[in-house]
């Protein structure tokens, strides 16, 4: 018997294991919300604080990012050694706190540093619920759960834009209002408060959700004998090609996605739709179409792998960047505001496919001692990308080469100039990652 099949001890019970996937969702929710929300403040933030299409974008980018990215490592690092649930309660409380700070910035530096800190607070959530579900649920169940989780980026996208829409209208017809201790606030002050200060109370309640036991596994041929820093390194050394492979399509996913960022303003100055009417549709359409994509494709990702189909959701992965890739750039030659937010509708499905398979296909193939830290390994690529080329790229093309007026051209470029290669080495793509399956069928057997 391999030593993989060693360790026998049941899974957690399945309502204690869903609670524990509800709390982390909710969680997620509030990430994204808080993420999310600056984008829709755009130009009353550009007013008020005189800046240029590149400096938002560096805030919506590199910013959020920095802390984000190179905090993932050694948050992964405690996620394989320390209790997850307070490193998620800690995470919780220090984004929504400086969300809520966000509010009270009056320049560009100021904002900056705080979303840095929202960065750092955020790094936390994804490597420890991932690893939690992970220990929580067998392979061929993990794709329902894990779908659930990632649908919190449609729901929190969705209410983001629907709070975000409220505060737009009543900014246009109230007056600056003063609130105890804080003094006068503009709308978009408000708003950050408002998304932000909720959080703490989230925060908490992870201090007391029970920690699931840790699975250890280790897979003759393809072992990891520790679970450190470096021993997740060699797995990723040794591995380098087929996680290459498959991540770089879910890089370009990210990049487009922090692209649309810049989406308010861009209906705003080329289709004219005022920013709380997208929000308004945006938040509406999202929240229906977001969850039942990424809850169809968990659902095909176990049924898939349940009949035999170990690459399901590399499968579904390719189709869901096969639907985003064309209809992200399509978007934006549309001659209507209606029939460039269908197209758009389109490209948002292919991102939730991609988004939510692209983690499924990473926990089949990474030992479940170092996966804290190989998920998080893999957000740091991914927040790495997103945050220095997504919403960076818009800015810095539409400042400096399309010109401010023409912000399309901008959202345009994104997915060409950086889907094209990922997307003519598929066929090698799914070569490498099927023949590391096999490898790790035949070491298990």
């Amino acid at each position: 018997m391999s030593q993989n099949k060693a360790f026998e001890s049941p899974y957690p019970g399945a309502k204690s294991a869903w609670f524990m996937v509800a709390l982390l969702t909710i969680a997620y929710v509030f990430s994204y919300i808080d993420r999310y929300i600056l984008s829709l403040l755009i130009e009353p933030i550009k007013a008020d604080m005189d800046l240029s299409d590149e400096q938002i974008g560096l805030i919506l980018g590199p910013a959020f990012g920095f802390l984000y990215v190179f905090a993932a490592l050694p948050i992964g690092w405690m996620v394989d050694r320390s209790r997850r649930t307070w490193i998620v309660g800690v995470g919780v409380t220090i984004w929504s706190f400086a969300t809520a700070v966000s509010g009270m910035v009056s320049n560009f530096w100021h904002l900056f540093c705080a979303r840095m800190m929202v960065g750092l607070g955020e790094a936390t959530l994804s490597p420890s619920a991932m690893s939690m579900i992970g220990d929580s649920f067998p392979p061929e169940k993990r794709g329902k759960p894990i779908s659930v989780y990632v649908a919190a980026l449609s729901i929190g996208g969705s209410l983001a834009s629907l709070i975000g829409a409220g505060v737009l209208v009543w900014a246009k017809t109230a007056d600056k209002i003063s609130l105890p201790f804080f003094g006068e606030l503009a709308a978009w002050q408000l708003t950050f408060l408002a998304v932000g200060l909720p959080g703490l109370v989230l925060g908490l309640i992870f201090f007391f959700l029970k920690e699931p036991p840790r699975r250890p596994q280790v897979v003759e041929d393809i072992d990891v004998k520790g679970n450190g820093v470096g021993d997740a390194l060699r797995y990723v050394a040794n591995n380098w090609a087929v996680y290459l492979g498959f991540i770089s399509l879910a890089c370009v996913m990210v990049v487009i996605a922090y692209s649309h960022f810049f989406l308010p303003s861009t209906f705003e100055r080329t289709w004219g739709w005022a920013a709380e009417k997208y929000a308004f549709v945006n938040g509406s359409i999202l929240l229906v179409v977001g969850p039942i994509t990424v809850v169809t494709t968990g659902y095909l990702s176990d049924k898939w792998m349940q009949a035999g189909v170990e690459d399901a959701a590399l499968r579904l992965l390719i189709i869901g960047f096969l639907i985003m890739l064309p209809a992200g750039s399509l978007t934006m030659f549309m001659p209507t505001p209606e029939l460039a937010y269908a197209v758009l509708t389109i490209s948002n499905i292919g991102i939730a496919i991609v988004s939510t398979t692209a983690i499924t296909a990473l926990l089949v193939i990474t030992p479940s001692q170092i996966r804290g830290q190989i998920t998080a390994l893999y957000y740091m690529v991914l927040g790495l990308t997103g945050s220095f080329l997504g919403s960076t790229s818009v800015g810095t093309l539409s400042t400096r080469i399309f010109g401010e007026e023409n912000i399309r051209h901008a959202m345009a470029a994104v997915p060409v100039l950086y889907g094209v290669i990922p997307l003519l080495l598929i066929p090698i793509t799914m070569k490498l990652y099927r023949a590391q399956l096999a490898r790790i069928s035949a070491a298990a057997e």
